[in-house]
């Protein structure tokens, strides 16, 4: 088989609605423009339309097309690179601080499902940190004991929890987080685009922005101009390239997601995973799985690329592709005969400290909401929350808690060298782990 043709540029979560809205096509007004339509935006625009404010959305290809349609579908409390390293960083005060947003962040959107009636598959069943090595043990012990120590719910599963879990024979222990879960990425940002339009946000769709006049307010996509009070920047990863801005703040990471045919009954019953749990695995460089609706194991992630420059670099890569079926057959050897059916993949964005970013301008006419480093689907979805505050001059919190001051990101090429430097460095542990993993699980030699 010809593992190209396996791939899908957008996801198999998301198409191009049928009611696709009309471009901007005449010079308008709204109150607030936001530009971006995926979760947060529209997030932001739900919130606001709330408050009773016009909201005119433009969205360069059509809502969810971007990291919002493309993800995985964990809804995971999961902030930083992992707990311990942000307690390093920021002090266990401010670190149980931030675990308690991420827990906000999912009960918030939990609330979002609910308020709107979005059905999408969610299994609130939690995910796991999943240790497969001997190495990783200590590590998610000390994890889980500073989790404890800070309020963060969480549980460390030693091998007999996990064999009494039913999860797959692989994943020997693990941490289970305390919230979340899973859900269909695809029909909740269409359930939150089809929430906003039904508030009466107006939703602008292959309407991609050029130019943008912060001064007067004032966006133009290509011939015609929409102008407002406020303007709220919602497009993530993609905005260094298309809008030519938070170069110094952020930067895209291509992150590949592959999907199997489904599961049979023998199959599912050789894997056990009742519970359905979530899954990352404890590597530097972490995998993630889970089991969809529809009998399907969806996972990815290990493998990510930086392009020079922050370009959005192409996902069809053969080669990659084959490493995670590789892949895929030694954390799963009872599928050994199951197919990955379809890869796909998208741009998550990353930032220096592993936080996101939620604030304004020093005229607060211009507002940022990006930068969740693999864990948008909560975290983006109560920015709109916070964003939508600002815009409106109403305290929170936890503005306030994601305000620092950021470290600027070095310009090229030290950039391109300080990323795959750090990416080799995480691979080349991981890789020691995988080896030791492959020769323990060969047979042993035949006696004679």
């Amino acid at each position: 088989m010809n593992i190209a043709l396996d791939f899908r540029e957008t996801s198999v979560w998301v198409d191009a609605p049928e009611d696709l809205q009309p471009p901007l096509d005449a010079d308008t007004r709204a109150d607030v423009i936001i530009i971006g339509g995926g979760l947060t935006g529209l997030s932001t625009a739900l919130c606001l339309r709330q408050a009773g404010i016009d909201v005119l959305l433009l969205e360069m290809d059509y809502c969810g097309h971007g990291a919002s349609g493309r993800n995985a579908g964990h809804l995971t409390p999961t902030i930083g690179k992992d707990l311990q390293t942000l307690v390093k960083y920021v002090g266990r005060e401010r670190a149980a601080q931030l675990a308690a947003f991420a827990e906000r962040a999912v009960q918030y959107t939990e609330q979002v499902l609910a308020d709107h009636m979005i059905e999408c598959h969610y299994q609130p069943v939690g995910n796991i940190v999943a240790g497969l090595h001997a190495r990783h043990r200590d590590p998610l012990r000390r994890a889980a004991d500073l989790a404890a120590g800070i309020g963060v719910k969480s549980t460390f599963l030693d091998e007999v929890e996990m064999q009494r879990r039913g999860l797959p024979q692989t994943f020997r222990f693990g941490v289970l987080e305390g919230s979340g879960g899973h859900l269909h990425p695809g029909k909740y940002v269409m359930g939150l685009r089809r929430a906003a339009l039904m508030a009466g946000v107006r939703i602008c769709e292959t309407s991609r922005v050029g130019a943008i006049d912060e001064a007067a307010i004032r966006v133009r996509v290509g011939p015609v101009t929409a102008s407002g009070r406020k303007l709220v920047l919602a497009t993530n990863g993609y905005t260094p390239v298309t809008l030519n801005r938070m170069g110094d703040r952020l930067f895209p990471l291509r992150d590949t997601l592959f999907r199997t045919a489904p599961l049979s009954d023998d199959q599912l019953a050789a894997i056990g995973w009742a519970g359905r749990e979530g899954i990352y695995t404890a590597h530097e460089s972490l995998e993630s799985y889970r089991l969809t609706a529809d009998r399907r194991i969806v996972g990815g992630s290990k493998f990510v690329q930086y392009g020079y420059g922050s370009t959005l670099v192409d996902g069809r890569m053969p080669a990659l592709f084959e490493r995670f079926r590789r892949l895929f057959s030694e954390r799963f050897p009872e599928l050994r005969n199951v197919e990955i059916e379809t890869f796909w993949g998208g741009w998550i964005a990353m930032t220096l400290d592993f936080l996101p970013l939620s604030y304004a301008n020093p005229a607060r006419t211009v507002f940022y909401g990006m930068g969740y480093n693999g864990h948008g689907l909560a975290q983006a979805t109560y920015n709109g929350r916070l964003l939508a505050d600002q815009v409106l001059d109403r305290p929170n919190g936890d503005v306030d808690l994601l305000r620092r001051r950021g470290m600027p990101l070095p310009p090229e090429p030290l950039r391109w060298l300080i990323i795959h430097g750090l990416m080799r460095y995480y691979d080349s542990v991981d890789r020691r782990v995988d080896a030791d993993l492959r020769r323990s699980s060969e047979p042993a030699p035949r006696q004679v």
